[in-house]
């Protein structure tokens, strides 16, 4: 789901990729919009979702993700126990459980339920794995990473947007998840290799030192492209590098080292 021309970095420029998935997938009805990435009580993971909006989350999962392809039941159970309301600003909380991407302000979205889902499922994370998001944004992406992963890093280009996913993050208990500012195409090596990364703005390339920061075995999901993006999964394997291509998407482009590449 994240800023200046990056979406990645909190979100893709959804409302266009969510239109482009609605040609594929049944029940994706939400219209164009301009935009302004475990079980519970596991140490260091929200304890118990706040009250507030819980039949509009339930809701939110029966109808935008089990009537399509979201089958893992442990994203199932974050995408329920996150409270996606508390990640948007004030006055777009009414719209917060929506079948689409929502403003966060800088240019920026938090994204469309479904693409946290699908993305995070793509990743297939165990619950000692150790996770990079590249692309903050509103903190909404790494809260579900956080219910599903160890420990989550994350990195966000946009000074305010860091510092606002921070103290969401803690407020609600996230103790396994860190966030700095930064360009996230360098990835966070002192911390590596990961388990996953997420990428949420989209090279026209797949970036090396990501790659590079990959376990034998690990998962990495990134929008490639230009114009218009494929998301596209790599599997680090002993021999090498898998690659496979799956949903049409349409991202705004990563900011910053991306841009000189």
């Amino acid at each position: 789901m994240k800023h200046t021309a990056a979406a990645g970095y909190g979100g893709p420029l959804e409302a266009v990729g969510f239109v482009l998935l609605g040609l594929i997938l049944a029940g994706c009805t939400a219209p164009l919009e301009t935009p302004l990435d475990a079980a519970p009580g596991v140490a260091g993971r929200s304890a118990q979702a706040p009250p507030g909006r819980e039949g509009d989350r339930m809701r939110m999962v029966e109808r935008q993700l089990l009537t399509r392809d979201i089958t893992d039941p442990r994203v199932v159970r974050a995408m329920r126990r996150v409270p996606r309301e508390r990640f948007v600003p004030p006055d777009q909380r009414q719209r917060a459980y929506e079948d689409r991407p929502l403003p966060i302000g800088y240019r920026q979205t938090i994204s469309q339920p479904y693409i946290v889902a699908y993305m995070t499922q793509a990743l297939r994370l165990t619950p000692d794995a150790k996770v990079l998001e590249v692309g903050t944004g509103s903190g909404y992406q790494a809260a579900v990473l956080a219910e599903l992963a160890a420990a989550v890093y994350s990195i966000e280009i946009i000074t305010q947007l860091a510092e606002r996913a921070r103290d969401t993050l803690a407020e609600l208990g996230y103790a396994n998840v860190q966030v700095r500012q930064g360009d996230g195409y360098a990835g966070w090596p002192e911390q590596a290799p990961f388990d996953a990364i997420m990428v949420t703005a989209a090279p026209d390339h797949v970036p090396q030192p990501l790659v590079d920061q990959l376990a034998v075995g690990g998962r990495l999901i990134i929008p490639v492209g230009q114009n218009r993006q494929t998301l596209t999964i790599l599997t680090r394997t002993e021999d090498g590098v898998e690659q496979d291509t799956t949903l049409p998407v349409l991202f705004v482009p990563m900011t910053g080292e991306a841009e000189r590449r």
